[in-house]
């Protein structure tokens, strides 16, 4: 097991991103974070904090569960389903969706499929505490907190102090789980 990414890089990836998305859309107005579960939710939260504090007035955010939008459903483990909590319309707004980890774009995929039920944003964007690679979409994120090179058979495990006690990223071999 390696350690990537400690409590305190998580945090400053966070507000680097916070940062980027400001720059990127001229501030906070009309935007949406909409957090995947599991991690992407408690990310999209802290993000908004974040965004707030910069930018002095609050952002909204929320979460999305992807889990019946998935292509891979009789692949993967049964797992239980989130909940879906859009705070606001999300037509004409700009919706950042919040994920922990970027690996094949499967999940990003299904979360823009469930996005398109819910609504219509002018503009989605992408932000992700990890990039490990390994894309089999095409799919791009527009802000990564870092980037990690892994090999297929690695496993990413993002660490959260609101699920998980700590904060942190490390990298397993699939032997190590």
């Amino acid at each position: 097991m390696a350690r990537v990414m400690d409590a305190g890089d998580v945090e400053r990836a966070i507000r680097r991103i916070a940062h980027e998305i400001i720059e990127k859309n001229r501030g906070s107005e009309d935007l949406v974070l909409l957090g995947i579960q599991t991690r992407g939710v408690p990310l999209a939260e802290r993000l908004a904090r974040v965004l707030e504090g910069i930018e002095g007035s609050a952002v909204s955010w929320g979460s999305l569960d992807i889990g019946m939008y998935r292509d891979d459903l009789d692949q993967r483990p049964k797992t239980e389903l989130g909940a879906t909590s859009v705070p606001v319309p999300i037509s004409g707004k700009t919706v950042i969706l919040v994920d922990d980890v970027l690996f094949a774009g499967r999940t990003i995929r299904a979360a823009l499929d469930a996005l398109a039920d819910i609504g219509r944003p002018s503009r989605v964007q992408l932000a992700v505490l990890v990039d490990r690679g390994h894309r089999e979409l095409p799919i791009r994120p527009d802000y990564i907190g870092k980037n990690v090179p892994t090999s297929r058979s690695e496993r990413v495990s993002v660490r959260l102090v609101e699920r998980d006690g700590e904060d942190g990223v490390v990298i397993e071999s699939r032997e190590d789980t």
